[in-house]
């Protein structure tokens, strides 16, 4: 089966297809992975069939940041920057799946893809990273409060879905004229249609930080996390391999592609948390503009490769991305969650609801008080025992292995359907 699979974001939204394409790969399928052109690199090493997506996730992550917990700017920012990239990404998505027999795809291709899915008379699978399009009484949207009442929490879901539905309709429209395109009947993957059946949707968390709802209709599946193969081939740079040898274990922190205006104080809380809880500390800068002069105490580096380096630390401070959350959790450390914006705080609430973590701390609440507090209640042993616990659960779960079996199946059993 040849399978195109669609993903737009980050490296937390790029990196859990690596793994599902190499396993896919081996089940003797040949995929395409459509993404950034800047993960070009990250993507060919693994042996993957790259194809170039327009436009710059790192301007997506600062616009995100600038509106911060807001969920109407987020959709306005979506869309804007959605649009000034759409016509040229169409014509690559399209160039992508030409001779696909099967689409997989994210959030931000979600009525693309399944459109263009439907013209080719395919199947399409939805792959999230974060709850979405899946209405339930259990929790909100991942952007609003949790209301407390189910009947309130659903209701969030499902104008959260309007909302998606007519932002891509309005979006492709002003890109159709901007780019004098034709015009196209787009198609929602999810509702009732006597002629096809809604799209699956996997769930790329483990169900223990996160399990299945109820309510959910049985085309919604919670997998796991997808993480790749360990690699055995990494060796540290000299100054990261000198600094985890010199003393105990240290604290990691990482807000991985959060581009924040407000970065030198944030930088300033947490050396300042650190010199107070006299705790070292690696600071993985990432896109973030965090970057300072290292000290005995305290390593700057652009990144280090998760599996390797968390299990090396005793807790992790982070911004709560989907990925970064899932490898927080797999290394068996607590957990500071630290969120800017988007799905973050959701995934802040599910680390301190399973006990892997303290209350998470909203960016632009960040404080050298609150942080130290965080750090005191992470070093505590329910804490840890907790961390310990669930890193054993996420590490013996097989999420790629399950996404794979639910894959062959919903394609196959469209195909049958449809011959």
């Amino acid at each position: 089966m040849k399978i195109t699979i669609l993903t737009y974001g980050s490296r937390g939204d790029v990196q859990p297809f690596l793994p599902l394409s190499l396993r896919l790969m081996g089940e003797g399928h040949s995929v395409k992975l459509a993404v950034p052109f800047r993960f070009r690199n990250f993507v060919e090493e693994q042996g993957v069939d790259f194809v170039p997506l327009a436009g710059d996730p790192e301007d997506l992550s600062r616009r995100f940041n600038n509106v911060g917990y807001n969920s109407l700017k987020m959709v306005r920012e979506m869309m804007e920057h959605a649009i000034e990239i759409g016509a040229e990404v169409a014509r690559q998505t399209e160039e992508a799946c030409q001779d696909a027999d099967l689409i997989i795809h994210t959030f931000a291709h979600t009525v693309g893809a399944h459109t263009l899915a439907r013209e080719k008379n395919i199947p399409d699978i939805h792959i999230q990273t974060f709850p979405m399009f899946g209405p339930t009484g259990d929790y909100p949207n991942v952007t609003l409060p949790d209301l407390r009442l189910p009947f309130l929490n659903r209701l969030t879901h499902i104008f959260s879905e309007k909302i998606a539905w007519w932002s891509s309709r309005i979006g492709f429209e002003r890109v159709r004229r901007r780019a004098g395109l034709p015009k196209r009947k787009l198609y929602w993957p999810f509702g009732d249609d006597p002629f096809r059946p809604r799209t699956p949707i996997l769930c790329a968390w483990s169900p223990g930080i996160l399990p299945a709802s109820s309510d959910w209709p049985p085309d919604v599946h919670v997998t796991g996390y997808y993480f790749l193969p360990p690699d055995h081939s990494y060796q540290p740079p000299a100054e990261l391999h000198s600094f985890l040898q010199a003393e105990a274990p240290p604290v990691c922190i990482t807000f991985g592609s959060m581009v924040h205006r407000d970065a030198e104080r944030i930088n300033h809380v947490v050396r300042e948390a650190l010199e107070q809880t006299d705790q070292r500390g690696i600071i993985l800068t990432g896109w973030g503009g965090m970057k300072d002069r290292s000290t005995r105490d305290l390593l700057y580096l652009e990144a280090a490769p998760h599996d390797w380096l968390l299990p090396r630390c005793k807790m992790v401070i982070h911004h709560g991305g989907a990925g970064t959350t899932g490898a927080g959790l797999r290394a068996g450390i607590p957990n500071i969650v630290v969120p800017f914006t988007a799905d973050q705080p959701f995934w802040g609430g599910r680390v301190q609801a399973v006990g892997a973590g303290p209350k998470p701390i909203l960016v632009k609440k960040l404080s050298v008080e609150k942080l130290t507090r965080a750090m005191a209640e992470a070093e505590t042993n329910a804490f840890r025992e907790r961390a310990r616990a669930i890193g054993q659960e996420v590490r013996s779960e097989d999420g790629v292995g399950e996404a794979v079996k639910l894959i062959e199946k919903y394609s196959n059993g469209f195909h049958s359907r449809h011959r």
